[in-house]
């Protein structure tokens, strides 16, 4: 009788992590709650601290990546309802270029 309970109670408890759920929280997700989720922040400091111990470039970068894209599109995208205009598309495009030429600078011209 003990395990059922236990069964049971584990299911409850793991519900919330469902693919159902799981898609569901990404797909209503925005930059400004991204950026202000406890479980994402947390989720990148760990991910930053294993990186910064192995020392692993593609991790640092990759991580880099996400954290600067994240803050391009939440400073340079439109508030809803509004359409996209060359004064928000232009910061952009020049934002992914400084991003991605830092990238190649750290893969191919910066040696250790």
């Amino acid at each position: 009788m003990e395990k059922a309970t236990l069964l049971k109670q584990a299911t409850e408890t793991l519900s919330p992590f469902e693919t159902e759920h799981i898609v569901g929280f990404l797909r209503a997700i925005t930059v400004k709650s991204a950026l202000a989720n406890p479980w994402i922040i947390g989720a990148f400091l760990l991910i930053s601290f294993y990186a910064i111990v192995v020392r692993s470039k593609f991790v640092l970068c990759a991580l880099f990546t996400c954290i600067s894209l994240l803050l391009l599109i939440h400073f340079t995208m439109p508030a809803s309802g509004d359409g996209l205009a060359l004064s928000t598309t232009i910061p952009f495009a020049f934002g992914a270029l400084a991003i991605g030429g830092f990238i190649i600078y750290l893969y191919f011209i910066k040696s250790e």
